[in-house]
Order: structure tokens, then C-alpha cells, then sequence
């Protein structure tokens, strides 16, 4: 099947330097030189609707502004672009959720996908009230989605769990189309939630050979259940003409760090509960040293950011190779970003794509009839006839 890349929406704030945030991290960090209006982001969406991706990230936490507000409004500038809305099942009910989706999908005309974060930072789940631990979030996640599956099937729903109840739930109308879920999660819990629940199970971007043993174990759990994942990943990228070009602009990036938030970013991460940021510390070890961990994977971006912190970083050619690889490993979707996200999706959209379109693995969404036709332009320099 063709790739689907998305793009992503920093609702924290962009810039031309890394912006700090993310899960783990302090609320406060995530302040970038270009604020997130809905004017800039605005931007962000309409390019990356034209350049061709298929939807946009938008994160969720106490570090960014709220995902389902931000989108719905972003809803209204764009035409095609859907939404991958981020959101914590904790924080409201199934049958709400279930509401809310099937209005969104309603007035976007189908544009929802929905990023079920369970929470991994126990100190950010209780200033929300949610005073569960790791395991028992995602036995609440399990249960939740089992209620908000059963609504969007039109069923009447009483539930009685162990942290959730319902009684005579249902929809007066229901999602069309049903959004898609995506879930992530590394840690023994995860796994099975993701197994029974999800439609597109979610990696960051990890070296292909750990990325292969965590998919062989989520295929493995989904068949048990009867079903088949499709597989996404999601990481930073940097590419340019030339690959000193693009690990140049990396280096630009990794100057503009500076110790002292380094460490006070390790500080912060090193507490996390979660798997996943777990072994994204593992990749650098909170040093500058050794940040390529494999071909054109770089680990930059995890020094001062919480959640994914690894980037594609290379020419137009290489960046398309190592996307090629991870989708020999069963990856079909890519969640991409980068600083600025705005120029950043250009470099991506008009360099990478084309490259992964000659070679059959991507088209795209809109057919594009016109894109391999240049621009007639009377004084550029013509090709010399041979």
C-alpha cells in the first residue's frame, strides 16, 4: 500500500532553534520565537495540505494548547487535511469522547483520527485530578475504549468496571466515517490495550533493527485477538539538497542548546514512568556525543525535548532510503515535523516526496495532476539540448 505521511502542529509554539516541551518535561519550556496563533498555524496546515499530507498531529498536555479546540478551528482554513487529535482518555468520559468525535467528523466532513495518549507522567495526570498509576491508566484506557467502540457501533452501552461506569449510553447520531484509532505505548501494559483497540499502533522513531522486535510484538498480541494492525512511527526530520547541507543545519540546531537546559531537561525525563521516553534517553544518554545512533538517524532532538527525539537527517536521496526501510518493516505511516514546521515541510514536501512518488511508494491525496509538470518560466535557464 502507498505511504501516508503527516505533518505536525505545534500548538506550544515553533521557531528556527528546537522548542523544549513535550511529555516529561516542565510546563513553562515550550516557548517558541513564533507563537501558535491559529494565523501561523494556519499556515502550517494549508502547506502541508498542498505539499501533500494527509493529516496533522496535534499534541496534547498540560505544555501545549488543547488539541480538539485547536483543530476545530484550524477545521475551518483548511479544506482536506484531517486531524490527528491527541487526547487522554482520563480526563473525560467514553460517551462524551464518543460525542465529541462523532460532532467533529459531522462539521470537519470526516477529517478526525484520534491519538489515544493513556499518560505516562503520573505528576501531570494528577494536576489534571487523575490519580491513577501507570497500570491502572491503562486498565481505564481498556475499558474506555471498549465503551467508546461499542457507541460508535450504535449499541446501547451499560458498563461497569473497575474505573469506569455507564448506563444507557448511546448516540443520537453516529461518526461517519468512524475515526481511526492510533495508540502508542511500549511498556508490557500497553501492548495489550493496543492489540484489542487500536487501528494504527504508533512508534517513535527508534533504530530500525529495536523498531522490528517492538512491531513483532504488537503483530504478535493483535493476532491473538483476531486482528491486524497497520503500523506508524513518528519522528523530526531534516532534509536538504546535500547531506552536508542537512547535517549542517543540524549542527545550527545542536549549537543552539545550551547546557544547562540539556541537563535540566534530563533532570525532568529521567523521572518519566514511561517506557517509551525510557528508551529515547537510551539512545544518547543526555550526551552530545554519538548522537547519529543509526544511518541518518539522529538523536539530537531528545536532549531538550520530552516524547520523540530523533530526526531523519540527510539529502532528499538518503532521507527517502531510510523511509523506505522502516516500511520494509511494516511501517506505513510516517508523523513527521520539524523547525520551523512551516519551511520545514517545504524542504520535506518538494524534496523527499517526490523522490518516494518516482518509486511508487507514495501519490498524492489529491492525485496532483499538475505536479510533475515544471513551471514555464521565460528568463530561467533552459536545459541544453543533446
Amino acid at each position: 500500500m502507498p505511504l501516508t505521511f503527516h505533518w505536525f502542529l505545534p500548538t506550544h509554539g515553533d521557531g528556527r532553534d528546537i522548542v523544549g516541551g513535550g511529555h516529561g518535561v516542565a510546563v513553562g519550556t515550550a516557548v517558541g520565537t513564533r507563537p501558535a496563533t491559529v494565523a501561523y498555524l494556519g499556515q502550517i496546515a494549508r502547506s502541508a495540505e498542498q505539499l501533500g499530507f494527509v493529516g496533522a498531529l496535534t499534541p496534547t498536555g498540560a505544555w501545549c494548547e488543547d488539541a480538539w479546540l485547536s483543530t476545530a478551528m484550524l477545521s475551518e482554513v483548511t479544506e482536506r487535511l484531517k486531524f490527528l487529535v491527541a487526547f487522554r482518555p482520563g480526563l473525560l468520559s467514553p460517551t462524551l469522547a464518543a460525542q465529541m468525535a462523532a460532532t467533529f467528523q459531522r462539521l470537519s466532513g470526516g477529517r478526525l483520527l484520534l491519538n489515544v495518549v493513556t499518560g505516562g507522567e503520573s505528576a501531570e495526570q494528577r494536576s489534571y485530578g487523575d490519580f491513577l498509576d501507570k497500570d491502572a491508566r491503562y486498565a481505564r484506557t481498556d475499558e474506555f475504549l471498549h465503551v467508546v467502540r461499542a457507541l460508535w457501533r450504535g449499541e446501547t452501552v451499560d458498563h461497569t468496571g473497575a474505573h469506569l461506569r455507564v448506563e444507557g449510553a448511546s448516540l443520537s447520531r453516529l461518526p461517519d466515517p468512524v475515526p481511526p484509532v492510533y495508540f502508542g505505548g511500549s511498556s508490557a501494559a500497553a501492548g495489550p490495550v493496543a492489540a484489542r483497540h487500536s487501528d494504527v499502533y504508533l512508534t517513535w522513531g527508534e533504530p530500525p533493527a529495536q523498531v522490528v522486535g517492538k512491531l513483532d510484538r504488537i503483530r504478535a498480541l493483535a493476532a491473538d485477538t483476531g486482528r491486524t494492525l497497520h503500523f506508524g512511527i513518528r519522528l523530526h526530520v531534516i532534509a536538504r539538497d546535500t547531506a552536508d547541507a542537512a547535517w549542517a543545519q543540524a549542527g545550527r540546531l545542536l549549537d543552539g542548546v545550551d547546557e544547562a537546559d540539556v541537563r535540566a531537561a534530563q533532570e525532568g525525563l529521567r523521572r518519566s514512568e514511561s517506557e517509551g521516553q525510557r528508551r529515547m534517553l537510551a539512545l544518547h544518554g543526555g550526551s552530545r556525543d554519538g548522537l547519529e545512533v543509526a544511518p541518518n538517524l539522529w538523536a539530537g532532538v531528545g536532549l531538550v525535548r520530552g516524547g520523540a527525539g530523533t530526526a531523519l537527517v540527510g539529502s532528499h536521496t538518503e532521507v527517502a532510503d531510510r523511509i523506505a526501510e522502516y516500511h520494509a518493516l511494516g511501517i506505513d505511516e510516517f508523523i513527521l515535523s520539524g523547525y520551523p514546521h512551516l519551511e520545514e515541510a517545504y524542504w520535506f514536501g518538494e524534496g523527499v516526496l517526490p523522490i518516494l512518488r518516482s518509486r511508487g511508494l507514495w501519490r498524492h491525496p489529491a492525485g496532483d495532476p499538475a505536479a510533475d509538470t515544471p513551471a514555464n518560466i521565460p528568463f530561467a535557464p533552459q536545459p541544453a539540448r543533446v
